[in-house]
């Protein structure tokens, strides 16, 4: 069985590399110091509610995420959203395109 503790510093360490983020980077992001976000990797320490939102906020993912069995589920899913979106994106763009050739250079 997963502590809480284990979960949150697998999860933790996974998003922060998912973003290419180093500690010390993540860190200054939630304003604190590199050897604190170490201590929450390996452990050692266990943050605060605040600090645990402040370092979902910056790994750019929901709170509860931190503490998910099935990270990898959660980033393809994540993943597949942002490809349906460009992909909508792309569509949208064409048919604009295809809109103002009509409307402007009917003869």
């Amino acid at each position: 069985m997963t502590s809480l503790r284990q979960l949150l510093a697998s999860n933790l360490r996974e998003n922060r590399k998912r973003l290419g983020l180093s500690q010390e980077k993540l860190a200054a992001k939630v304003n604190t110091a590199a050897a604190y976000v170490a201590k929450i990797e390996t452990g050692r320490q266990f943050p605060s509610p605040e600090m645990l939102e402040r370092l979902a906020a910056a790994l750019e993912i929901d709170s509860p995420e931190l503490f998910s069995k099935e990270p990898m589920q959660i980033a393809s899913v994540r993943k597949l959203r942002k490809e349906i979106s460009t992909d909508i994106e792309h569509i949208l763009a064409a048919r604009l395109c295809e809109f103002e050739r009509n409307f402007w250079y009917k003869e």
